[in-house]
Protein backbone atom coordinates (compact mmCIF):
# COMPACT_ATOMS: atom_id res chain seq x y z
CA UNK A 1 0.00 0.00 0.00
CA UNK A 2 2.79 2.42 0.94
CA UNK A 3 4.67 1.55 -2.26
CA UNK A 4 1.59 2.22 -4.39
CA UNK A 5 1.07 5.57 -2.63
CA UNK A 6 4.71 6.50 -3.21
CA UNK A 7 4.46 5.58 -6.90
CA UNK A 8 1.32 7.72 -7.28
CA UNK A 9 3.03 10.61 -5.50
CA UNK A 10 6.01 10.39 -7.87
CA UNK A 11 3.69 10.29 -10.88
CA UNK A 12 2.04 13.49 -9.67
CA UNK A 13 5.25 15.23 -8.65
CA UNK A 14 6.98 14.79 -12.02
CA UNK A 15 4.50 16.77 -14.16
CA UNK A 16 4.05 19.38 -11.42
CA UNK A 17 7.82 19.79 -11.09
CA UNK A 18 8.18 20.03 -14.87
CA UNK A 19 5.45 22.68 -15.03
CA UNK A 20 7.18 24.67 -12.28
CA UNK A 21 10.53 24.51 -14.07
CA UNK A 22 8.92 25.56 -17.37
CA UNK A 23 7.15 28.43 -15.63
CA UNK A 24 10.55 29.68 -14.49
CA UNK A 25 12.36 29.32 -17.83
CA UNK A 26 9.87 30.08 -20.63
CA UNK A 27 10.67 33.34 -22.35
CA UNK A 28 9.37 35.84 -23.25
CA UNK A 29 6.88 36.15 -20.41
CA UNK A 30 3.11 36.17 -21.12
CA UNK A 31 1.67 39.45 -22.40
CA UNK A 32 -1.67 40.84 -23.57
CA UNK A 33 -1.84 43.06 -26.66
CA UNK A 34 -4.78 45.49 -26.52
CA UNK A 35 -6.69 46.17 -29.75
CA UNK A 36 -9.34 48.72 -28.73
CA UNK A 37 -8.39 52.35 -29.42
CA UNK A 38 -5.08 51.30 -30.94
CA UNK A 39 -3.73 51.62 -34.48
CA UNK A 40 -3.78 48.34 -36.43
CA UNK A 41 -2.00 48.47 -39.80
CA UNK A 42 -2.69 45.52 -42.15
CA UNK A 43 -0.95 44.79 -45.45
CA UNK A 44 -2.83 42.82 -48.06
CA UNK A 45 -5.89 44.31 -46.39
CA UNK A 46 -8.14 44.69 -49.43
CA UNK A 47 -9.22 41.03 -49.67
CA UNK A 48 -9.10 37.58 -48.10
CA UNK A 49 -7.62 37.16 -44.64
CA UNK A 50 -6.39 40.76 -44.52
CA UNK A 51 -9.86 42.17 -45.17
CA UNK A 52 -11.39 39.80 -42.61
CA UNK A 53 -8.79 40.93 -40.05
CA UNK A 54 -9.57 44.58 -40.82
CA UNK A 55 -13.29 43.91 -40.20
CA UNK A 56 -12.58 42.21 -36.87
CA UNK A 57 -10.13 44.85 -35.67
CA UNK A 58 -12.58 47.63 -36.56
CA UNK A 59 -15.38 45.79 -34.72
CA UNK A 60 -13.16 45.64 -31.64
CA UNK A 61 -12.67 49.40 -31.68
CA UNK A 62 -9.28 49.70 -33.34
CA UNK A 63 -8.18 52.47 -35.67
CA UNK A 64 -7.49 50.49 -38.82
CA UNK A 65 -5.25 51.19 -41.80
CA UNK A 66 -5.02 48.83 -44.77
CA UNK A 67 -2.42 48.68 -47.51
CA UNK A 68 -2.60 46.95 -50.89
CA UNK A 69 -1.59 47.59 -54.50
CA UNK A 70 -5.02 48.20 -56.06
CA UNK A 71 -6.78 51.51 -55.37
CA UNK A 72 -10.08 50.06 -56.58
CA UNK A 73 -9.92 47.07 -54.24
CA UNK A 74 -8.88 49.31 -51.36
CA UNK A 75 -11.91 51.53 -51.96
CA UNK A 76 -14.21 48.49 -52.13
CA UNK A 77 -12.71 47.16 -48.89
CA UNK A 78 -13.11 50.54 -47.21
CA UNK A 79 -16.79 50.67 -48.17
CA UNK A 80 -17.48 47.10 -47.02
CA UNK A 81 -15.90 47.77 -43.61
CA UNK A 82 -17.84 51.02 -43.25
CA UNK A 83 -21.12 49.30 -44.13
CA UNK A 84 -20.46 46.48 -41.66
CA UNK A 85 -19.06 48.49 -38.74
CA UNK A 86 -19.76 52.16 -39.38
CA UNK A 87 -16.02 52.81 -39.05
CA UNK A 88 -13.84 54.59 -41.61
CA UNK A 89 -10.51 52.91 -42.28
CA UNK A 90 -7.48 54.58 -43.82
CA UNK A 91 -6.21 53.16 -47.11
CA UNK A 92 -2.76 53.21 -48.68
CA UNK A 93 -1.86 52.02 -52.16
CA UNK A 94 1.69 50.67 -52.35
CA UNK A 95 3.64 47.64 -53.52
CA UNK A 96 5.41 45.97 -50.59
CA UNK A 97 8.36 45.24 -52.88
CA UNK A 98 9.05 48.99 -52.97
CA UNK A 99 10.62 50.02 -49.66
CA UNK A 100 10.30 53.77 -50.27
CA UNK A 101 6.60 53.42 -51.13
CA UNK A 102 5.76 51.45 -47.98
CA UNK A 103 7.92 53.75 -45.85
CA UNK A 104 5.94 56.73 -47.16
CA UNK A 105 2.63 54.97 -46.41
CA UNK A 106 3.70 54.00 -42.89
CA UNK A 107 4.89 57.53 -42.09
CA UNK A 108 1.59 58.97 -43.34
CA UNK A 109 -0.38 56.46 -41.26
CA UNK A 110 1.37 57.47 -38.04
CA UNK A 111 2.51 55.39 -35.04
CA UNK A 112 1.49 51.74 -35.33
CA UNK A 113 0.57 49.57 -32.34
CA UNK A 114 -0.19 46.34 -34.23
CA UNK A 115 1.43 45.64 -37.60
CA UNK A 116 -0.01 42.66 -39.50
CA UNK A 117 2.23 41.73 -42.42
CA UNK A 118 -0.30 39.73 -44.37
CA UNK A 119 0.45 40.13 -48.09
CA UNK A 120 1.25 36.99 -50.02
CA UNK A 121 1.31 35.39 -53.45
CA UNK A 122 1.22 31.69 -54.27
CA UNK A 123 1.97 29.97 -57.58
CA UNK A 124 2.18 26.16 -57.11
CA UNK A 125 4.42 24.17 -59.45
CA UNK A 126 7.40 21.82 -59.38
CA UNK A 127 10.66 23.77 -59.31
CA UNK A 128 11.93 22.12 -62.52
CA UNK A 129 8.87 23.39 -64.40
CA UNK A 130 8.52 26.78 -62.73
CA UNK A 131 9.96 29.93 -64.26
CA UNK A 132 12.51 31.72 -62.09
CA UNK A 133 10.53 34.94 -62.53
CA UNK A 134 7.68 33.30 -60.59
CA UNK A 135 10.11 32.11 -57.91
CA UNK A 136 11.50 35.64 -57.53
CA UNK A 137 7.98 37.06 -57.46
CA UNK A 138 6.97 34.89 -54.49
CA UNK A 139 10.20 35.54 -52.58
CA UNK A 140 10.05 39.29 -53.29
CA UNK A 141 6.43 39.67 -52.15
CA UNK A 142 6.25 37.11 -49.35
CA UNK A 143 9.71 37.48 -47.81
CA UNK A 144 11.38 40.69 -48.97
CA UNK A 145 8.05 42.51 -48.79
CA UNK A 146 7.84 41.50 -45.13
CA UNK A 147 11.35 42.81 -44.49
CA UNK A 148 10.39 46.08 -46.17
CA UNK A 149 7.25 46.50 -44.07
CA UNK A 150 8.90 45.67 -40.76
CA UNK A 151 11.92 47.86 -41.42
CA UNK A 152 9.70 50.78 -42.46
CA UNK A 153 7.42 50.45 -39.42
CA UNK A 154 9.94 49.77 -36.65
CA UNK A 155 11.19 53.36 -36.12
CA UNK A 156 7.69 54.74 -35.52
CA UNK A 157 6.56 51.69 -33.55
CA UNK A 158 9.38 52.32 -31.12
CA UNK A 159 8.30 55.97 -30.75
CA UNK A 160 4.59 55.25 -30.12
CA UNK A 161 3.00 57.15 -27.24
CA UNK A 162 2.68 55.34 -23.94
CA UNK A 163 5.01 52.54 -25.03
CA UNK A 164 2.38 49.90 -24.20
CA UNK A 165 2.82 46.42 -25.63
CA UNK A 166 2.87 46.38 -29.43
CA UNK A 167 2.79 43.55 -31.94
CA UNK A 168 4.29 42.58 -35.28
CA UNK A 169 2.39 39.65 -36.79
CA UNK A 170 3.73 37.81 -39.84
CA UNK A 171 1.34 35.74 -41.95
CA UNK A 172 3.13 32.52 -42.81
CA UNK A 173 1.35 29.30 -43.88
CA UNK A 174 1.15 25.64 -42.98
CA UNK A 175 3.47 25.34 -45.99
CA UNK A 176 5.85 27.39 -43.84
CA UNK A 177 5.82 24.59 -41.25
CA UNK A 178 6.32 21.61 -43.55
CA UNK A 179 7.49 21.35 -47.14
CA UNK A 180 4.90 20.09 -49.63
CA UNK A 181 5.33 18.76 -53.16
CA UNK A 182 4.79 21.57 -55.68
CA UNK A 183 5.28 24.30 -53.09
CA UNK A 184 9.07 24.52 -53.35
CA UNK A 185 9.36 28.26 -53.94
CA UNK A 186 6.31 29.17 -51.85
CA UNK A 187 7.46 27.08 -48.87
CA UNK A 188 10.93 28.64 -49.10
CA UNK A 189 9.41 32.13 -48.93
CA UNK A 190 7.21 31.19 -45.96
CA UNK A 191 9.88 29.21 -44.08
CA UNK A 192 12.04 32.34 -44.34
CA UNK A 193 9.49 34.25 -42.27
CA UNK A 194 10.23 31.95 -39.34
CA UNK A 195 13.88 32.94 -39.21
CA UNK A 196 12.85 36.58 -39.55
CA UNK A 197 10.33 36.24 -36.71
CA UNK A 198 12.59 34.36 -34.28
CA UNK A 199 15.52 36.74 -34.65
CA UNK A 200 13.32 39.85 -34.77
CA UNK A 201 11.65 38.94 -31.47
CA UNK A 202 15.02 39.02 -29.74
CA UNK A 203 15.80 42.41 -31.31
CA UNK A 204 12.54 44.16 -30.34
CA UNK A 205 11.61 42.58 -26.99
CA UNK A 206 13.31 45.41 -25.08
CA UNK A 207 10.99 47.85 -26.89
CA UNK A 208 7.91 45.93 -25.65
CA UNK A 209 7.17 44.73 -29.19
CA UNK A 210 5.97 41.14 -29.47
CA UNK A 211 6.15 39.00 -32.61
CA UNK A 212 3.53 36.50 -33.76
CA UNK A 213 3.92 34.01 -36.60
CA UNK A 214 0.57 32.86 -38.02
CA UNK A 215 0.07 29.57 -39.89
CA UNK A 216 -3.21 29.48 -41.86
CA UNK A 217 -4.09 26.42 -43.95
CA UNK A 218 -5.71 26.73 -47.39
CA UNK A 219 -8.17 29.58 -46.97
CA UNK A 220 -11.24 30.39 -49.04
CA UNK A 221 -9.97 33.58 -50.66
CA UNK A 222 -10.46 35.01 -54.19
CA UNK A 223 -7.16 33.51 -55.35
CA UNK A 224 -7.58 29.99 -53.96
CA UNK A 225 -9.72 28.65 -56.81
CA UNK A 226 -7.22 29.78 -59.44
CA UNK A 227 -4.29 28.52 -57.39
CA UNK A 228 -5.97 25.12 -57.03
CA UNK A 229 -6.34 24.86 -60.82
CA UNK A 230 -2.58 25.18 -61.21
CA UNK A 231 -1.66 22.71 -58.51
CA UNK A 232 0.23 19.64 -59.67
CA UNK A 233 -1.88 16.51 -59.27
CA UNK A 234 0.48 15.14 -56.61
CA UNK A 235 0.11 18.33 -54.59
CA UNK A 236 -3.66 17.91 -54.51
CA UNK A 237 -3.29 14.27 -53.44
CA UNK A 238 -0.91 15.11 -50.58
CA UNK A 239 -2.84 18.22 -49.48
CA UNK A 240 -6.22 16.46 -49.58
CA UNK A 241 -6.08 15.67 -45.85
CA UNK A 242 -6.13 19.37 -44.93
CA UNK A 243 -9.44 21.13 -45.53
CA UNK A 244 -9.83 24.81 -46.35
CA UNK A 245 -10.97 27.36 -43.76
CA UNK A 246 -13.04 30.49 -44.24
CA UNK A 247 -11.13 33.77 -44.14
CA UNK A 248 -13.18 35.08 -41.22
CA UNK A 249 -12.38 32.02 -39.09
CA UNK A 250 -8.66 32.36 -39.85
CA UNK A 251 -8.86 36.06 -38.98
CA UNK A 252 -10.53 35.23 -35.66
CA UNK A 253 -7.82 32.72 -34.72
CA UNK A 254 -5.07 35.06 -35.91
CA UNK A 255 -6.36 38.08 -33.98
CA UNK A 256 -6.81 36.02 -30.81
CA UNK A 257 -3.21 34.81 -31.16
CA UNK A 258 -1.97 38.37 -31.63
CA UNK A 259 -3.91 39.61 -28.58
CA UNK A 260 -2.47 36.82 -26.43
CA UNK A 261 1.06 37.63 -27.60
CA UNK A 262 1.57 34.05 -28.84
CA UNK A 263 4.64 33.53 -30.99
CA UNK A 264 3.33 30.49 -32.91
CA UNK A 265 -0.31 30.93 -33.95
CA UNK A 266 -1.89 27.85 -35.59
CA UNK A 267 -5.38 28.20 -37.05
CA UNK A 268 -6.69 24.62 -36.85
CA UNK A 269 -5.94 21.31 -35.15
CA UNK A 270 -3.56 20.18 -37.88
CA UNK A 271 -1.71 23.48 -37.57
CA UNK A 272 -1.49 22.98 -33.80
CA UNK A 273 0.14 19.57 -34.30
CA UNK A 274 2.56 21.07 -36.83
CA UNK A 275 3.40 23.88 -34.37
CA UNK A 276 4.20 21.34 -31.64
CA UNK A 277 6.19 19.18 -34.05
CA UNK A 278 8.24 22.12 -35.34
CA UNK A 279 8.58 24.08 -32.08
CA UNK A 280 12.37 23.65 -32.03
CA UNK A 281 14.04 26.70 -30.48
CA UNK A 282 11.08 29.04 -30.98
CA UNK A 283 10.13 31.29 -28.05
CA UNK A 284 7.17 30.11 -26.01
CA UNK A 285 5.14 32.29 -23.64
CA UNK A 286 2.80 29.61 -22.30
CA UNK A 287 4.10 27.21 -19.64
CA UNK A 288 1.23 24.85 -20.45
CA UNK A 289 2.04 24.75 -24.17
CA UNK A 290 5.72 24.31 -23.33
CA UNK A 291 4.71 21.33 -21.17
CA UNK A 292 2.75 19.83 -24.08
CA UNK A 293 5.69 20.37 -26.45
CA UNK A 294 8.14 18.67 -24.08
CA UNK A 295 5.92 15.74 -23.12
CA UNK A 296 4.59 14.96 -26.61
CA UNK A 297 7.79 15.58 -28.61
CA UNK A 298 8.49 11.90 -29.20
CA UNK A 299 4.88 11.03 -29.99
CA UNK A 300 4.49 13.93 -32.40
CA UNK A 301 7.76 12.99 -34.13
CA UNK A 302 6.44 9.45 -34.56
CA UNK A 303 3.21 10.83 -36.07
CA UNK A 304 5.29 13.07 -38.35
CA UNK A 305 7.26 10.09 -39.61
CA UNK A 306 3.97 8.32 -40.32
CA UNK A 307 2.77 11.25 -42.42
CA UNK A 308 6.08 11.33 -44.31
CA UNK A 309 5.70 7.58 -44.96
CA UNK A 310 2.20 8.22 -46.29
CA UNK A 311 3.24 11.17 -48.47
CA UNK A 312 6.24 9.42 -49.98
CA UNK A 313 4.05 6.37 -50.55
CA UNK A 314 1.66 8.56 -52.55
CA UNK A 315 4.57 9.94 -54.56
CA UNK A 316 5.94 6.47 -55.34
CA UNK A 317 2.48 5.21 -56.32
CA UNK A 318 1.82 8.21 -58.57
CA UNK A 319 5.14 7.83 -60.40
CA UNK A 320 4.62 4.08 -60.77
CA UNK A 321 1.16 4.65 -62.29
CA UNK A 322 2.54 7.35 -64.58
CA UNK A 323 5.27 5.04 -65.89
CA UNK A 324 2.78 2.25 -66.53
CA UNK A 325 0.53 4.40 -68.73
Amino acid sequence: MALAFLSLLLLLLFPLSLLLILHLIVRPKPVKIPIKNRHVFITGGSSGIGLALAHRAAQEGARVSILARSLQRLEEAKQSIHLATGIEVATYAADVRNFEAVKKAVNEAGPIDVLVVNQGVFVPQELEEQELDEVRFMIDVNLMGSFNMVKAALPIMKKREGHGPASIALMSSQAGQVGVYGYTAYSASKFGLRGLAEALQQEVIADNIHVSLIFPPDTETPGLEEETKRRPQLTSIIAASSGAMKADEVAKRALNGIKSGSFLVPCNFEGLLLSIASAGLSPQRSSLMAFVEVVTAGIIRFAGLYFQWNWYGSIEKWHAEKKST
